[in-house]
């Protein structure tokens, strides 16, 4: 039996990511939309670690303050469109789980990570053209809230959540 492969995404305030997720719902091939709006951290991490990367995870995010992100443009992709993000500790965070991960990323993972969400892909290069110039026309920057990251399970197109490991600052309160 293969082990499918580990994603980890950014896990978004769900107030903060619906706007998105309703953009994508709109405009995502709905033949290829299996998933909501999100930020991907690591495309491709070896399933068979799944436990001990949860545990690198929440060692990182323990006592670790959420980090401030922000929204701060449009992205065109050729064949869709995206929204850049912009966070320091974001980058941070990732640069020490790639240190820590090794050998365990995958290609994708390997180039410069460059934060968004896609909102289109897989479109006609005019339909992403006219998506990008009106969502770019009236766009302005704001802040999203990353709570923590999610771990899923790649399932050949659907993904398959597996943990939410949060900041402790964002952690519910215990009794």
């Amino acid at each position: 039996m293969r082990i499918p492969p580990i994603i980890l995404t950014a896990h978004i305030d769900p107030k903060d990511i619906a706007p998105f997720d309703r953009l994508r719902q709109e405009n995502f091939p709905p033949d290829r939309n299996f998933l909501r709006a999100h930020v991907t951290i690591f495309h491709h991490l070896p399933g068979q670690h799944l436990a001990r990367i949860r545990e690198m995870v929440e060692m990182l995010l323990d006592g670790r303050k959420a980090p401030t992100a922000m929204v701060s443009g449009v992205r065109h992709l050729g064949a869709g469109v995206a929204f850049a993000i912009d966070s320091t500790e974001l980058l941070e965070l990732r640069a020490e789980m790639m240190t820590l991960f090794r050998s365990w990323p995958g290609p994708q993972d390997l180039r410069k990570w460059q934060p968004h969400i896609t909102i289109q892909n897989k479109a006609q290069r005019s339909t992403a053209d006219v998506l990008f110039f009106k969502l770019r026309e009236g766009f302005q920057p704001l802040p999203i809230r990353v709570a923590g990251v999610d771990l899923w399970s790649y399932m050949g197109g659907p993904w398959r959540p597996e943990a939410t490991v949060l900041f402790k600052s964002e952690a519910p309160p215990t009794e």
